[in-house]
This record gives structure tokens, sequence and C-alpha cells, in this order.
């Protein structure tokens, strides 16, 4: 397994990825898959924003896991706060690669000298909670009934994760 920026190239597998979980859970609130524009149009944000995507490979050169961070909220105060998502491949779940991932995305946010690593996770999505617990994010908030899904109101809790950085934070 090595770890690696993923690039466009490897858009195809994150698209299949992303869709498979948007097809059979209530991790995403998609209703519809997402297409290779969609994909491409992602990109452009990730290297606009300066946001990398995290990926780790088998030897066969095969996704088995990403993880990326992006604008929290679209105002200049916020700029020292990131949101994260990462998605395991459903072959490699419960292999500890969601753990792995998310460190690495922990440890580029703290490089870049972000203050605070935000996660919104589905309630009842209590692997995903026990793994940020582990890794010492704190519950900060419910939004009850926030999205509707497979006939159902999901709630969404947001996580978050209080960083070293920056070490000069300054306004504007």
């Amino acid at each position: 397994m090595k770890r690696i920026y993923c690039n466009r190239e490897h858009g195809p597998q994150i698209l299949e990825i992303l869709n498979e979980v948007i097809q059979t859970s209530t991790t995403l609130y998609d209703y519809k898959p997402r297409t290779m524009t969609m994909m491409e149009a992602w990109f452009d944000a990730k290297e606009k924003g300066g946001f990398p995507v995290l990926g780790l490979v088998d030897d066969a050169g095969t996704l088995m896991a990403f993880g990326s961070y992006g604008t929290f909220r679209a105002w200049p105060a916020y700029k020292y706060t990131i949101e994260h998502s990462i998605y395991v491949e459903r072959s490699f779940r419960g292999k500890g690669l969601g753990e792995i991932i998310l460190k690495s995305v922990i440890d580029e946010a703290r490089q870049r000298e972000y203050h605070n690593l935000v996660a919104g996770i589905n309630a009842a999505n209590q692997a995903s909670i026990a793994l940020h617990l582990k890794l010492g994010f704190q519950l900060c908030g419910t939004v009850k009934h926030a999205g509707f899904k497979f006939g159902d109101w999901i709630d969404l809790q947001f996580y978050q994760l209080l960083l070293d950085g920056p070490k000069n934070p300054v306004d504007g």
C-alpha cells in the first residue's frame, strides 16, 4: 500500500467510489450518481483552492481510499477552517484504511497551518463517529433532520479537531 496525491487520472476510480456510496448509503446526501463532468469541476475546485486529494493505492494501482478537504464556508473569516471527507472503496472497508487516510488528511491540514478541521457525519454512521473520536475530534453540534434520503430523515452531526495553526493568523 502506498499513499499518493490523487490527480485527474484517478477521477474514474474516485467517481466509482463516490457513486457506490451515493447509491447505497446516507453518507453522501446526493440522490443521483455523479458524472465525469462533475468530477472535472471537483478537481478544478480542489486545484483552485490548493486542497490536496490524498489516496491509498495497492500494488496494482487500485485506489483503495481517498480523502480531501475544502472550504468550510465561503466567507473570508472562515479561511482557517476546513471541512474534510474520506471514503474507502467497499471491498477495502473494515481494514483500517479510513484511519490511515484520515491521519493523512489531518497531517496535510497541519502542514498547511489550518486551525479547525470539521467533519459532517450522518448521526447513524457509528463507524465514522468512532474513528473521528479515536483521533481526537469532538462533537460540536447536531442538525436534526438535515437531510432526507431513502424515505427517512437524516440527522447531521458536526465534529471538529482544533489544530495548532496558523502561527500568525491575520484578518483579511
